[in-house]
């Protein structure tokens, strides 16, 4: 499985890397990160396959977790025209998305409200990563 985790940072220069070594020093991959914000405060999103590690390390850095979700990851083929074909399936399913990144090794991350549902629609089973318009699926970690 994988995890979104939502840290508030503040938007300064080294706020990232501060992050980053703490959930390296967890030994945690992470798998993806996307920031958002463009005042002083950010909302940092980051893909782990381990959250308790993650979230205890950087507990002891002092920086909180916001926000726990599972999400989604699709492994993809980098052509035109994969992300269309994949949001079409989930748009048809009737699946609001509220995430969507992209992940290191040509991988997209999605989160919905319901994300057995979210499964559902692009053909995976509860646990399994899926794979998008490629044949082999690979891991998260």
């Amino acid at each position: 499985m994988a995890f979104d985790l939502v840290i508030d940072v503040e938007n300064t220069p080294g706020s990232l890397a501060h992050i980053a070594a703490a959930v390296s020093d967890a030994g945690v991959n992470l798998a993806a990160a996307t920031c958002v914000g463009t005042g002083e405060r950010a909302e940092l999103h980051i893909l782990v396959p381990h959250p308790e590690a993650a979230r205890h390390s950087l507990s002891i850095s002092h920086l909180g977790v916001t926000r726990e979700r599972e999400v989604v990851v699709v492994d993809v083929e980098d052509r035109p025209g994969v992300l269309a074909d994949l949001t079409r399936k989930i748009a048809r399913a009737g699946i609001n998305l509220d995430l969507v990144y992209v992940a290191t090794r040509n991988r997209v991350v999605f989160g919905a409200a319901d994300v057995a549902a979210l499964r559902a629609a692009l053909g995976m089973t509860d646990g399994e990563h899926a794979a998008g318009s490629r044949s082999a699926a690979g891991k998260l970690d």
